[in-house]
């Protein structure tokens, strides 16, 4: 909710410590953060390797760091590690997506901080659940190939990934799904858990529904462009001036507002496209007609048609232009965020509301080392120990 609202946040009160990079771990942090949670992230001395990427990682950092304190550490150091260790004494929830055996050398691992604190809740984020995959490394890619998302997405023969990190992202989500079942579960047997999601897992659940249409048609589920659409109408169409919208036509009742809206008499009489079944049969002859019938037709114009009459339809967008969405302007989806180079941007929201409200920043995506000093003082640091850690290399606090 806004930092104005007089609401307590659902997860206020819970701390989480994060050892986590790239995309898994910080999402599962930022669901976290942005429904409350105190999300503290350790980062190395040289800063989650994110910060610094380019091309699509560029967004990385500052969309999945929000909500979040930083503070930059020597793990590799005794007097690093003390501190750490002191850190996560005050957490609920420590989450990670790091090999197993780079926790367990750090004793950052689940056995070793759930004998010191039973209570602790430990979120581990990895390529695979346990088995005979799960010495592997993953990517979303990898994934994406071998869990049939690519197959589906792409050409036959073509496999394409999706045009986003929706395993690290879905992955993350579920990580922090299962960290608020365990504070659930926590309130009724005093004892934390381990918590594990994985990016493999993710994908198998993302593609579910094709295994299941095998399942119910003994037919194999064909690539997205080669598909059997279950609706008649629900296409890509190129219109006046090259421009482009997705058209949707998917029941009975919309066929026959359809016809109507645009004088197509002729069709909703012929008996070959009565059923919206008859129409997917029809698609081979039908679908070149309608692309020739409104192929003159102003994209601005079919979507005032379609918008009018009830019939779903949507701008073919670049996701650069969400930026200048009205409804996401209008109903709070984009917050105002500073980078941490000093750059103002928006970004968006998780898309869910609590009570009416969005879920929205409390803190801007923390630069390197941000809150070391103050998270240190919270932990019984003096100032002259502080100095000292900073001297020595062992903590950065700009």
């Amino acid at each position: 909710m806004p930092p104005t609202s007089d609401t307590p946040l659902p997860l206020t009160g819970v701390r989480v410590v994060e050892f986590t990079h790239m995309v898994m771990g910080p999402t599962c942090g930022m669901t976290l953060g942005d429904m409350g949670a105190d999300v503290i992230k350790v980062e190395p001395l040289g800063g989650d390797s994110t910060r610094k990427l380019l091309g699509v990682g560029a967004g990385f950092y500052p969309l999945f760091n929000r909500n979040k304190k930083s503070i930059a550490l020597d793990l590799h150091s005794a007097r690093g590690r003390e501190v750490v260790m002191r850190l996560v004494a005050t957490a609920d929830i420590v989450s990670e997506n790091f090999k197993t055996e780079t926790m367990q050398k750090l004793g950052l691992d689940y056995a070793t901080l759930s004998a010191r604190d039973p209570r602790l809740i430990y979120v581990s984020h990895k390529g695979f659940l346990p088995g005979p995959y799960d010495h592997r490394t993953a990517l979303d890619e990898v994934v994406q190939m071998m869990g049939g998302l690519a197959y589906m997405t792409g050409r036959p023969g073509d496999p394409l990934r999706a045009g986003s990190s929706v395993n690290d992202i879905m992955g993350g989500i579920f990580g922090a799904m299962g960290a608020m079942a365990a504070l659930m579960q926590r309130a009724q047997t005093g004892r934390g858990q381990e918590v594990q999601a994985a990016l493999f897992e993710n994908n198998v659940f993302l593609v579910a529904q094709h295994m299941l249409q095998f399942a119910v048609t003994g037919k194999a589920a064909a690539p997205m462009p080669e598909r059997i659409s279950p609706w008649g109408i629900y296409d890509v169409f190129s219109v006046k001036g090259g421009a482009q919208i997705f058209l949707a036509v998917v029941g009975d009742t919309q066929w026959r507002v359809f016809c109507e809206a645009f004088g197509f008499d002729d069709l909703y009489a012929d008996a070959r496209l009565t059923t919206n079944n008859d129409r997917v049969r029809a698609r081979d002859w039908m679908m070149p007609l309608l692309r020739e019938r409104l192929a003159d037709r102003d994209a601005a114009e079919l979507a005032q048609v379609f918008e009018r009459k009830g019939l779903p339809f949507a701008p073919i967008t670049d996701p650069q232009h969400l930026f200048a969405d009205p409804h996401l302007q209008a109903t709070g989806g984009l917050a105002p965020m500073t980078l941490p180079d000093g750059r103002v941007t928006a970004t968006p929201l998780l898309p869910l509301t609590l009570d009416g409200q969005r879920l929205g920043l409390r803190l801007d995506p923390p630069r390197l080392g941000e809150h070391g000093r103050e998270l240190l003082e919270s932990l019984a640091y003096s100032k002259p120990e502080i100095d000292a850690l900073v001297a020595d290399g062992v903590l950065l606090a700009p």
